[in-house]
């Protein structure tokens, strides 16, 4: 059982939870003074205008487990227009009844008791009732130990007279570290398929255990996440890689079928054969790599673990006689279309490709200095520690010890040039294109791109060229037809 619940679940009522009535009063005592005082003063508000109000949803949950939490949303009896008329600073946002109230340390977000129907998309309603009861409002919630909520009904007792509603076995299942869908699992999934991906998110999140029948279901509607926009697999993902441990979560996806509508290039790395770890196969390695990979690079934590997830999603499709050529390249524009698909931001997007693309990087310790900073010019240096961690992720993943092949070695090497304050892109020549064309007679186009870059690999070999002269006179032989010393040199 979840710390801190046991106890208090082993001492609910018995029939509390069926009947919708209060259930077990430690658990309601520790709610309200674990509830923060904006939040109270929300609940008093509602119910001094004669409303029912509760506190609902997940907050409650984690309160129960143990787990800090930011997000307390409110459930009322009141229209949006009466709750909007009760706060200062508050906004209907949608048609689904939530009022967002601002203006305080966080924002609230209260929304009308209702009940959905029409769920013809398996993504939203097309049409919502407002209703006064908790009980119905709790029915169309997705899981037991999200069908919790804390307060009291219109005109019942006095402001200090809040209760613990339970009517679906909530508790239990908290107690018992069980993910269980609230009522029919196949029609909750089927009206949003979202809950899909939800329930495999909170098992790796939480580490809890989905009982049969829900997994049931959801093996029987996984092909129903491909209705889902890419944003709302993406958040839930996301959620899920930065779980302590995310293999459970992965299997789960692979194993139901979910992967599959998500990602069949993730999915067809299932029986690849790996000459790696004896008995595992390209996607056990995946998951094993990712588990490796750790959450680094504020604000974006989890950049690593998508590049682990995807750093191999091209050998499928290049596997040819136990080899995957050029899977490195390939796998960064299956990585790319992917991440596009699931709507990620442009710049985060591109990081996590940049990996993907270099992580198959090989390293010698006989490179002299000028190939160790074309290595750092062309990886970047915002990239590297996450292109290590990657690496070592994947070492991990290959059954290997993380620093394989001298990488701590390479590192330091790295880290001396770095400190040593390599010059690493065009911005750090003494001169610029502007230079070029007064004092060469040269014009903007491929020529003068040509001949920058011929100087920068030049200080790259040479840092100590970088002088304004110097580089001039270089710029001169480089512009004399025939010229073949701006040719770029490869890493030795």
């Amino acid at each position: 059982m979840a710390d801190g619940v046991a106890d208090d679940v082993a001492r609910q009522p018995d029939g509390a939870t069926e009947s919708g009535g209060a259930t077990d009063g430690d658990s309601s005592v520790r709610l309200a003074g674990a509830i923060p005082p904006p939040v109270h003063e929300a609940l008093a508000t509602l119910w001094r205008a004669g409303h029912g109000a509760f506190v609902v949803g997940g907050a409650l949950r984690d309160t129960l487990i143990g787990r800090e939490t930011a997000d307390w949303d409110l459930a009322t009896s009141a229209l949006p227009e009466q709750t909007v008329g009760l706060f200062d600073h508050a906004v209907y946002e949608n048609a689904f009844g939530t009022v967002a109230v601002r203006g305080g340390p966080q924002t609230l977000e209260i929304t009308t008791f209702r009940s959905d129907h029409d769920y013809a998309d398996f993504r939203r309603p097309h049409r919502v009732e407002f209703g006064t009861s908790i009980e119905a409002d709790l029915a169309r919630r997705d899981f037991t130990m999200n069908a919790l909520a804390w307060g009291r009904p219109a005109g019942a007792g006095g402001l200090g007279d809040a209760v613990l509603l339970d009517p679906f076995g909530g508790l239990a299942d908290i107690g018992d570290r069980t993910i269980r869908a609230v009522g029919e699992p196949r029609n909750r999934f089927e009206e949003d398929a979202l809950r899909i991906v939800r329930a495999i998110r909170f098992a790796a999140s939480l580490g809890w255990t989905i009982e049969p029948a829900t997994l049931q279901a959801i093996h029987e509607t996984a092909p129903l996440v491909g209705h889902l926009s890419g944003e709302r697999i993406a958040k839930e993902l996301d959620k899920l890689l930065a779980a302590g441990q995310p293999s459970g979560g992965l299997r789960l996806l692979e194993s139901t079928g979910v992967l599959a509508a998500i990602s069949p290039e993730l999915a067809a790395q299932r029986g690849v054969a790996q000459n790696k770890i004896a008995g595992e196969d390209l996607w056990d390695h995946t998951v094993r790599s990712v588990d490796a990979a750790p959450l680094v690079g504020a604000p974006d934590l989890t950049i690593v673990r998508w590049a682990a997830l995807l750093h191999d999603i091209g050998k499928p499709a290049t596997a040819a006689e136990g080899h995957f050529y050029h899977h490195d390249m390939v796998g960064a524009e299956l990585a790319d279309a992917l991440l596009d698909r699931l709507r990620f931001a442009t710049a985060t997007r591109a990081r996590v490709v940049h990996l993907v693309r270099h992580h198959m990087f090989l390293y010698e310790p006989t490179w002299g200095d000028p190939a160790v900073r074309r290595f750092l010019a062309r990886i970047g240096p915002s990239a590297i520690d996450q292109l290590f961690a990657l690496r070592r992720a994947d070492n991990v993943g290959s059954g290997l010890s993380p620093d394989v092949d001298d990488l701590a070695g390479f590192r330091r090497r790295i880290a001396g040039e770095l400190a040593a304050g390599a010059i690493l892109d065009r911005s750090a020549l003494a001169i610029d294109g502007s230079d070029l064309m007064a004092e060469l007679g040269l014009t903007q186009g491929p020529e003068l791109g040509r001949i920058l870059g011929a100087l920068f690999d030049r200080i790259v070999e040479d840092p100590e060229l970088n002088d304004r002269s110097a580089l001039l006179a270089l710029a001169r032989t480089m512009a004399r037809p025939g010229d073949t010393s701006g040719e770029r040199a490869t890493d030795r």
